[in-house]
């Protein structure tokens, strides 16, 4: 049961000029909460294409949502509906059978690299190179980030959503969402058609998209039910192809990560929201144990140059991979000054990092004897 975005707020791009204009001692802390509090506004997801927005695309694409409800907006009929569908055919099946559709019979090789390339296509987060592979192992399937690479040489990217570019999800909703996406992805043969989802065999369900049905005998089931829903044919072309494409036409003929590897061992990086221009950095390293010591560097002037900043000790077994989203002001801030900057470290920013190039992720980490 997806919660679906909240409607959108202020543009993601002005909210990230108002957290960099904090960073810098330009606006108030006042400003920032103000600026915050428009941005997340309501209930549902954040509209920014994170780990949240991007684990609602995965479900869906993995065939364990109803089609097309990943991205319908809290506090609207539709949603209503959907959840209460949901709900209803969770009782069929199970008054059908107990072991209708468990997770063993839908979770297989197959869905989890259908997953993967829908990750790819659509530059999700960086979280899920290790979410999937978790999830993978759970199921006693084996996922390693080789997978991913050799599969990102291949899939297409097919959406530009923020940090991506400058629409949020309701837009991507909008050009046509996961129906139209889905189509194209199983049209072009880059997903495993027979498989078993949670309404039935093969994926041409998720390749339409939930409308409320007018019928007059199907419009609510009681004053205070759920409306019914009905499903029709996604769009036959993107509704705005500066968010959405078709596979004959992508932003990128590789997915949207990728997998590094050198001397330092091997990590990820979102490259799908990094100009092209940005994607190689050589500069000197500057490292760090913390957000903190590299906010403070930056506060005392310290970092007005070219440079890769070194996070080390930021992995699963240090510190439990906290998010390091402190880290994106003031590196994009420093981008937009035309210094060359990039980040390395064994934590997790799970794509947030944005237009600055990150390899994170980096394993072996630092407690375990890595290099970094």
């Amino acid at each position: 049961l997806p919660a679906g975005p909240m409607q959108s707020g202020i543009p993601n791009k002005e909210k990230a000029r108002i957290r960099q204009k904090f960073a810098q001692g330009l606006v108030s802390r006042e400003d920032l909460l103000e600026a915050e509090s428009a941005s997340y506004h309501s209930a549902g997801t954040c509209t920014f294409y994170g780990t949240a927005n991007s684990n609602q695309m995965l479900m869906e694409i993995m065939g364990l949502h109803l089609p097309g409800s990943s991205f319908i907006n809290p506090y609207t009929e539709l949603r209503d509906g959907l959840t209460g569908n949901a709900v209803e055919t969770m009782l069929k099946q199970l008054i059908q059978s107990k072991d209708a559709n468990c997770l063993a019979d839908v979770v297989t090789e197959k869905t989890i690299i259908n997953g993967l390339v829908g990750l790819l296509s659509t530059g999700g987060s960086t979280n899920h190179a290790i979410h999937l592979v978790a999830i993978a192992k759970a199921a006693g399937i084996e996922l390693t980030w080789k997978d991913m690479s050799d599969l990102s040489e291949v899939v297409p990217l097919l959406t530009r959503i923020y940090p991506n570019g400058s629409a949020d999800v309701n837009h991507f909703q909008a050009a046509g969402g996961m129906g139209f996406l889905m189509r194209e992805l199983v049209g072009a043969g880059f997903l495993h058609n027979d498989v078993k989802t949670i309404v039935g065999e093969g994926l041409e369900a998720y390749t339409q998209e939930p409308r409320l049905d007018t019928d007059n005998n199907l419009i609510i089931t009681d004053s205070n039910g759920p409306s019914k829903v009905k499903w029709v044919p996604c769009p036959e072309n993107s509704l705005d192809e500066d968010v959405l494409r078709p596979v004959d036409n992508p932003f990128s003929k590789q997915g949207g990560l990728q997998l590094l590897t050198g001397n330092l061992g091997k990590a990820v990086i979102k490259v799908s929201a990094v100009a092209i221009e940005h994607q190689v950095v050589t500069a000197p390293a500057k490292v760090f144990s913390s957000q903190s010591a590299l906010q403070e560097a930056y506060t005392r002037g310290e970092l007005n140059q070219d440079f890769i900043a070194v996070l080390k000790e930021q992995g699963p077994k240090a510190k439990g991979m906290p998010e390091l989203h402190k880290l994106t002001p003031v590196m994009a801030t420093l981008q937009d000054e035309g210094y060359k900057v990039a980040i390395v470290t064994d934590g997790r920013m799970s794509g947030a990092s944005g237009k600055v190039p990150a390899a994170i992720h980096l394993a072996p980490e630092a407690v375990e004897g890595g290099i970094i």
